[in-house]
């Protein structure tokens, strides 16, 4: 592998962000593990890549955009993955990252094996 885990793991995450700031629930959704598992609080645990992708074109539905990371964190899960926790905004809400696990799949990208995140409010 020319790029690091964490590198790749890196490039992830600014995938999932470029595609979700382009309203593209698919891309989003590409980001993903094929049976990866997000916990979406208050939404509810959503199974496997098409039930993530309907989570989010929901949510782009509604009208929410713009979405952007601060306070990063990321820690070496192991020789494959790296756990994210973030705090993030929206254009129309907030919240935390509580645990993104980004671990390199067979094709040798890096993908959502787990994500939780927490909405704390409106804006």
């Amino acid at each position: 592998m020319s790029e690091s885990v964490l590198e790749q793991s890196k490039a992830g995450i600014s995938g999932w962000q470029s595609a979700f700031n382009s309203q593209d629930a698919a891309g989003c959704a590409a980001r993903y593990a094929e049976d990866a598992v997000m916990v979406a609080k208050p939404f509810g645990t959503f199974e496997g890549r098409e039930a993530i992708e309907a989570f989010w074109q929901g949510i782009m539905d509604q009208g929410f955009a713009d979405v952007d990371y601060t306070n990063v964190k990321w820690v070496k899960e192991n020789d494959t993955g790296y756990i994210l926790s973030a705090d993030w905004t929206m254009n129309k809400a907030f919240g935390v990252v509580h645990k993104e696990l980004w671990e390199i799949q067979e094709d040798g990208l890096s993908r959502l094996t787990y994500d939780e995140f927490e909405v704390l409010g409106e804006r």
